[in-house]
């Protein structure tokens, strides 16, 4: 481009001096023709001109070359300077210089760039100081955390890691920043199952039991995205995740302590009532003697007391049977009527006491069920229980069953006062009571009928509305 530049330039000044010496040569010899075209003194004269001419237009020429060789070079090179130095820029070399101190028309230019040379290596000084600086300083703020943590960009490269997830990974931190996560995972378990937790969740969010620093501890993982809003962007964009795991092995303790101390409580319960039905049964035997009203009145306010604390503690031992992870299923092909049916003959004494009338649904095909009939068949009794229970005097409950495609249900639906949808997933929590709750209970029947069911894989759920009743409705996939 420059030598371009050059010969285009040098070549316009020589054609420029030319044309001129030409136009001087024609203007003189029109004058001198012109004045005395026929006068013999004019031929000397018009020799002389022309010699004249001629010297000056050599003269011409001849600055005209040097015009075409010191010109260009004058303009050429402080220009290619210049453009080398700003390619240096371009690639962050902000320690070039440039120096025209021959060429005063490129004086205040060098001026100008060395300026603007020296203010961007201050400032890439200042701001890789202040990047290295936050680097430590956010460094020193994810090692001071207690519980393991691990960033993870989309690439599943690691982006930083404490001091606590090392010593849980078993891992060393030489080279760790900006490895790939999957590839650790190859020959690390724990990564591994991080990993796939965090790819595909598990509803169920399991503690990770972990044996570390010679004892055995439970971690609970919980995953945060990582959002940033991009330069020139609106709307903030995932870049990443935070794994965090929370050590909960005390609370595991404590939760062990308290399971173990219902159960050994509900054992030693279990006998003393059994003891008391029993001599209320005695009692109750007219060869002993007869009674009064007023005794008898007391005897069957004995009975429901007791028969209501052996509920209580026989829920009380299915729960610890649940939290501590022995809960044993026996599953057999069984009807759903077989079910059902159970379930109605429990609750035939509850419901004459109330007037409730029960009627059952049920289709004239429907697929078998392979479950624990006996946990199954608690969990109906329990919520049939429960409706007549809540339903009106003299009011009616409706058991059944249907079957859509793969899917059988079983449900139990009253028409009382209904449950407050804001309350609709607490009252599957253990010792929830729907607040204004008149009716007496522990607390612990749906959370155990829940766990009864998922257990088999199926769901437990509730369709209510104030005023409209409810209805529990039980699934099972049957493929």
């Amino acid at each position: 481009m420059y030598t371009k530049t050059k010969l285009n330039l040098g070549i316009g000044i020589l054609v420029s001096m030319i044309i001129l010496l030409v136009l001087l040569s024609v203007v003189n010899l029109q004058i001198l023709t012109a004045m005395e075209p026929d006068n013999p003194a004019a031929t000397p004269a018009l020799q002389r001109a022309l010699v004249m001419i001629s010297v000056v237009g050599i003269a011409c020429i001849f600055v005209g070359i040097l015009l075409f060789l010191r010109l260009p070079v004058s303009i050429n090179r402080p220009m290619r300077e210049l453009t080398n130095g700003i390619l240096e820029i371009a690639n962050h070399n902000y320690e070039k210089r440039l120096s025209f101190s021959t060429n005063k028309e490129f004086i205040q230019v060098s001026q100008s760039f060395n300026r603007m040379a020296e203010r961007l290596a201050e400032y890439r000084a200042s701001t890789l100081a202040d990047i290295l600086s936050g680097k430590k300083y956010i460094e020193a703020i994810v090692n001071s955390i207690t519980e393991p943590i691990i960033g993870l960009s989309n690439e599943m490269d690691i982006l930083f890691i404490n001091d606590e997830a090392l010593s849980i990974l078993n891992l060393k931190r030489d080279n760790l920043i900006r490895k790939s996560a999957s590839e650790l995972a190859l020959k690390n378990d724990l990564m591994r199952r991080l990993i796939r937790e965090l790819v595909t969740p598990n509803e169920k969010n399991t503690p990770l039991k972990i044996y570390a620093d010679n004892k055995e501890s439970f971690f609970q993982a919980k995953y945060i995205p990582i959002r940033m809003v991009e330069t020139g962007e609106t709307e903030s964009q995932n870049i990443g995740h935070v794994i965090l795991l929370k050590n909960i092995t005390e609370f595991k303790e404590l939760d062990s302590a308290k399971t173990t101390f219902i159960s050994t409580i509900s054992h030693e319960l279990k006998t003393p009532i059994s003891a008391i039905l029993m001599c209320q049964q005695l009692l109750e035997d007219k060869r002993v003697g007869t009674l009064n009203n007023e005794q008898e009145e007391l005897l069957q306010n004995i009975k429901d007391n007791s028969e209501r604390l052996l509920g209580i503690t026989s829920e009380l031992l299915n729960m610890t049977q649940v939290e501590a992870g022995k809960l044993q299923l026996m599953p057999k092909i069984t009807k759903p009527i077989e079910l059902i049916n159970y379930a109605i003959g429990a609750n035939r004494v509850q419901a004459d006491k109330f007037g409730c009338q029960i009627e059952v649904e049920y289709p004239e095909k429907i697929e078998k069920l392979y479950v624990d009939s006996e946990k199954i068949a608690w969990v109906l009794t329990n919520l049939l229980s429960n409706a007549i229970r809540y339903s009106t005097e003299n009011g009616r409950v409706i058991i059944g069953a249907r079957q859509d495609g793969n899917i059988v249900e079983m449900f139990v639906q009253d028409f009382g006062k209904g449950i407050d949808p804001r309350y609709h997933q607490s009252i599957f929590d253990r010792y929830f009571r729907v607040p204004g709750t008149k009716i007496q209970g522990s607390g612990l029947g749906l959370s155990i009928s829940k766990d009864f069911v998922e257990a088999h894989n199926g769901t437990l759920t509730v369709e209510s509305e104030l005023n409209k009743g409810s209805k529990f409705v039980i699934r099972f996939d049957i493929r």
